[in-house]
């Protein structure tokens, strides 16, 4: 590694500064320009051997120049390694199932790339999918069912990069160093890694319900035909909800039209909610392959690739769908052998995955996986899916995502796209994307949603034929197709538009195209824009005509209100960001206030029977802004009262004025104050805060905080339940002074638009910074950012990064 001082670029920048005023065409020409600046300054450093240059702007940011995709990999390896090498390593740790060697079996797992509970399930699972060589299969196949020679030479200098830097570095980070277990890697660790990612929403969401499934023994009562518990279709509903809440992971994104923006072109703001901590992490970057490809955005750790971003035409977000990407087939199994299942009255024999696990300080551990033409069988009684395995019935999971290695190209496709049209295009051609919607703005004025994810072919046809006693409650209900799996004519077919067997086709995606807005927050896609709503899909994608999350119904207000409004600017999106409003309190807090102030005497009766005087907290709600602002007096005090309330009162009972689906973002409404368990709520949460010591009217930021490095930071934003865009999920710490840390939330954002010229406008901020090394000068920066409601103003185009007041300039290289 050598740093150049920046004379190196003196001649770039005065060349740049002399076209800034081009026009269009011109300004094409001069992007070719840049690009022979970019292509000679590396070839100035240039060395031989897999090289690029890594030049660092503000907060660390890295905008990654090289000549191929093998060398651009390479750069984006080593510069990820440079900032979470630990967090990295952790991963290949669990791609490799060597969790156990390395921490134990009865650790838990950061649950970034599985579900796995304990390290011992992990590794039975990712060393059966390493012994069967799923992967390897999955890299043989050719494009577009399996991946580009372009994202393998990605992979593969991502793998050398990462381990040029490990050659080349001391790890200073505290959670690794001098770890055995951070080593050298290879490209198909980084393949697995993509791999672990497609599979979250399927067999990822299962590991334990795999690892654990057994046969009934021979012999025991279980095991006579007819005497075998049947599932629960409440529980099953309940786990598959679960699943989804519990994922960590949601997101909120809007797309306007061109004729809603103050340029006549488009407007993306996208807004992540991933976890803070571990391996799902982003990492921001811009990726440049002079004359092929212009990239900036985030990439989720591990990937070569751009996951979330914008180029000089075209920005795009994602959020996390409600199409359910599993289902499963009930097998019917032979009385005399449960690993025996019969189809179309013909047996067929469980194929038995045998897995070995070294585990530390013990014996090798050795379990068996029972696997069918569907997919693995799954078996618990209160695991992820609590289905059981009796002697006549056991439960098989498909996920097509399984045979998925196409998530790579899909990003890459969007990454070299000129608008809208070339997103969907990528879409179509290689339908990689596992669990997430798509939305899009371009620099010509189209807006974008589409849902065009990667689903078991199921349609509501096949499920009424083909589900059994199961799926007849579960899919109406949860989207979860149970099918009869010993029916061949319940097989899932084919769509001829399909890369492979077994799901939908691009012509049966949701999608939204031209709409002054387009607007997701994790609920279907019934109301993309609310004046336009989609119908027509199958119910595994999602539900129509429902109640939606208070905080889509905020969302569609305010989007809707800008859209209608016109004008706008990247500026207004910056605004919806930190607006902070709780469409919770928009609802209810006047109500709670006027029923807290007629309680006879103030007081109220807490749930262990204790009278509490709260006349103060009706007077602090009365006042309160309804806002998460971290000033806000009353947003803490609401916020616990909100999450005791939900806690205490069922939904059916919450509200005076039932759900419409004629009106669906302004219903339900009305708090019905007198619903028992109102008063009791209210009491208990001025027991709380009094008992803690929080004052009722405390500022938010006094008691909504992270601590980095010794230092509190207050963090505007509040929880899922309030229905806040600006979404936080903090631990409550009493005490430790309140919320003290963040598990999930708003991650990288981004606000982008364009302005004619050939510079994209964006402001960025990734909330908890680029590195989880508590040494780097880019552990908390940006989270101080995000803390002051502040943004990162984007360097894009070369004249913008080489003045940069903080440009460091890195050639990196094979040795």
């Amino acid at each position: 590694m050598r740093t150049r001082p920046r004379r190196l670029v003196v001649a770039a920048v005065a060349l740049l500064a002399a076209t800034a005023g081009l026009p269009a065409t011109a300004a094409e020409r001069q992007d070719r320009n840049d690009g022979h600046a970019r292509q000679d300054l590396h070839e100035q450093l240039s060395h031989g051997g897999l090289s690029a240059d890594v030049r660092y702007t503000e907060y660390g940011i890295p905008h990654i120049v090289a000549k191929d995709y093998k060398s651009l990999g390479f750069g984006t390896g080593w510069a990820q390694a440079a900032d979470q090498v630990c967090t990295l390593a952790d991963g290949f740790v669990t791609v490799r199932g060597e969790r156990s060697r390395f921490f134990g079996p009865d650790a838990t797992t950061d649950f970034s790339l599985s579900s796995a509970t304990k390290n011992l399930s992990s590794d039975l699972y990712f060393r059966g999918v390493r012994q069967t060589r799923t992967v390897d299969k999955l890299l043989a196949e050719p494009a577009p069912r399996g991946p580009s020679r372009q994202v393998k030479d990605l992979m593969r200098g991502f793998a050398a990069g990462y381990n040029a830097w490990l050659k080349q570095n001391r790890v200073t980070d505290p959670a690794c160093r001098g770890a055995a277990w951070v080593r050298p890697v290879t490209p198909l660790d980084v393949a697995a890694r993509f791999y672990a990612i497609a599979v979250l929403g399927g067999q990822g969401g299962a590991v334990d319900d795999i690892t654990n499934a057994q046969p009934p023994t021979t012999g025991s009562a279980a095991t006579a035909p007819g005497t075998g518990t049947g599932p629960n279709a409440e529980a099953v509903i309940r786990a598959v909800r679960a699943r989804t809440a519990e994922a960590g992971m949601g997101s909120n994104a809007v797309a306007f039209r061109g004729d809603t923006t103050a340029t006549g072109r488009g407007l993306l703001l996208g807004n992540p909610h991933y976890p803070w901590h571990g391996g799902r992490r982003f990492w921001q970057a811009q990726q440049t392959i002079p004359g092929e490809l212009d990239v900036a955005g985030a990439a989720l750790l591990g990937s070569p690739t751009i996951s979330i971003g914008y180029n000089s035409h075209v920005a795009w977000s994602h959020t996390v769908s409600t199409g359910v990407p599993f289902n499963l087939h009930r097998l019917t199994l032979d009385p005399a052998d449960p690993t025996v299942y019969v189809v179309d009255g013909e047996p067929e024999r469980m194929k038995k995955r045998t897995v070995t696990v070294a585990v530390k300080g013990g014996a090798p551990v050795t379990r068996t996986q029972w696997w069918t033409r569907y997919g693995p069988v799954v078996a618990s009684t209160d695991g992820e899916l609590p289905l059981p395995w009796t002697a006549t019935t056991a439960y098989a999971l498909n996920d097509p995502n399984a045979a998925n290695m196409r998530f790579a190209d899909t990003s890459l496709g969007f990454s070299k796209a000129r608008g809208t049209a070339d997103v969907l295009a990528s879409l179509a051609r290689h339908q990689g994307l596992p669990w997430v919607n798509t939305i899009a703005a371009d620099s010509s004025g189209h807006s974008l949603y589409t849902q065009s994810q990667v689903l078991p072919r199921i349609t509501d046809d096949v499920a009424a034929r083909c589900a059994t006693d199961l799926g007849k409650v579960t899919y109406p209900a949860a989207g979860l197709a149970v099918l009869d799996g010993s029916r061949g004519d319940c097989a899932l077919g084919r769509d001829t538009d399909a890369v492979q067997p077994g799901i939908f086709g691009p012509a049966h995606m949701p999608t939204l195209k031209d709409a002054p807005y387009a607007e997701n927050s994790n609920d279907s896609a019934w109301l993309a824009n609310a004046d336009r709503p989609l119908t027509g899909y199958e119910r595994i994608f999602g539900n129509i005509g429902t109640q939606r999350s208070l905080r889509t119904r905020g969302a569609i207000e305010d989007v809707a209100a800008l859209a209608e409004r016109g004008g706008l600017t990247v500026r207004d999106l910056q605004r919806q960001q930190f607006a902070n409003r709780v469409p919770a309190a928009d609802l209810t807090a006047a109500d709670t206030a006027t029923a807290c102030a007629a309680l006879p005497g103030g007081t109220a009766t807490a749930s262990d029977g204790k009278t509490v005087d709260v006349a103060e907290a009706c007077s602090v709600l009365a006042g309160w802004d309804r806002t998460m602002d971290t000033g806000s007096r009353g947003a803490l005090l609401f916020d616990r009262f909100w999450r005791k309330l939900t806690a205490k009162v069922p939904a059916g009972q919450r509200w005076k004025v039932p759900f419409s689906a004629a009106d669906p973002v302004r219903t339900p409404n009305t708090l019905n104050t007198a619903a028992p368990g109102f008063a009791a709520a209210l009491a208990d949460t001025v027991a709380e805060l009094r008992a803690t010591g929080i004052a009722l009217d405390s500022r938010l930021g006094e008691h909504q905080f992270v601590l980095r490095n010794g230092q509190r930071m207050r963090v505007p934003g509040g929880t899922e339940g309030l229905g806040v865009w600006n979404k936080i999920e903090p631990v409550w710490n009493p005490a430790g002074g309140g919320y003290t840390e963040v598990t999930t939330g708003s991650s990288y954002i981004q606000a982008v638009g364009w302005d004619g010229s050939r510079c994209p406008v964006a402001r960025t901020l990734l909330t908890y910074s680029q590195s989880s090394n508590p040494n780097s000068p880019h552990f908390s920066d940006q989270t101080r950012l995000f803390s002051g409601e502040k943004w990162v103003t984007a360097r894009f185009c070369e004249k913008d990064i080489l003045s940069s007041p903080t440009l460091k300039i890195v050639h990196v290289r094979e040795r």
